[in-house]
């Protein structure tokens, strides 16, 4: 005869059974969260290293300048490009005999270069264009350096390309910092970080910079 189960008993049987797929799905959400967890440091960490690259830094008396470029609108340079253009010209104030670089090529949704708009914006506040240099091929910060090294050495500026300044917003300097020893041979890097005073220009560039950095670390080279 069959012993009948009482209410409120479990069958010793059913207090044993295995679940095969318990166990998995247990280990896959372990998974998951550990890697979110460590996604979520990495990006911290880098953000840091983004937020400690902003800054200006200055060895000796920088011969050249380079401006990085950033999207031109229709009605001219953006909010972000002009902050790095109005921090060029206030250290031109006082270096009036600087040789300038401005750099960056024509994007499919801008009018014009982004170097000519920063060459005429420079001009229209005071810059004498005579000492502006036009790099108009480039499309990112590697190309930038690239481009504007190759057009420094054509046009015969070898002598002063042992010390150069570097001007864009704060958020992109330890990028440049990381590709300037890859393009520059024995050359001196200085630094100016313009403000950044479009808020949701800047907001999204701090979140993306870290992922530029990483690529620009394993990638531009």
């Amino acid at each position: 005869m069959k012993k009948k189960i009482q209410p409120g008993k479990s069958h010793p049987k059913m207090m044993t059974a295995y679940h095969p797929y318990r166990g998995k799905r247990h280990l896959l959400r372990s998974l998951i969260l550990t890697l979110l967890l460590l996604g979520i440091l990495c990006f911290g960490v880098l953000e840091v290293i983004v937020l400690a690259g902003g800054r200006d830094t200055m060895f000796g008396a920088p011969k050249v300048m380079i401006v990085l470029g950033a999207k031109v609108e229709s009605w001219g340079p953006s909010v972000l490009l002009r902050d790095r253009l109005d921090e060029a010209l206030d250290y031109l104030e006082d270096h009036p005999d600087l040789t300038v670089v401005v750099s960056g090529g024509q994007g499919s949704n801008e009018p014009m270069t982004e170097a000519r708009a920063m060459r005429d914006y420079l001009v229209e506040h005071g810059a004498a264009e005579d000492r502006i240099l036009l790099e108009e091929r480039s499309h990112n910060t590697w190309q930038n350096l690239k481009f504007s090294y190759a057009l420094l050495r054509e046009q015969g500026y070898e002598e002063q390309m042992d010390s150069v300044l570097v001007v864009s917003n704060g958020f992109h300097l330890a990028r440049v910092r990381l590709l300037f020893p890859r393009v520059w041979e024995n050359g001196t890097l200085s630094t100016l970080a313009a403000p950044s005073s479009h808020l949701g220009g800047a907001v999204y560039s701090y979140l993306r910079e870290p992922a530029a950095l990483i690529k620009s670390f394993v990638v531009d080279r």
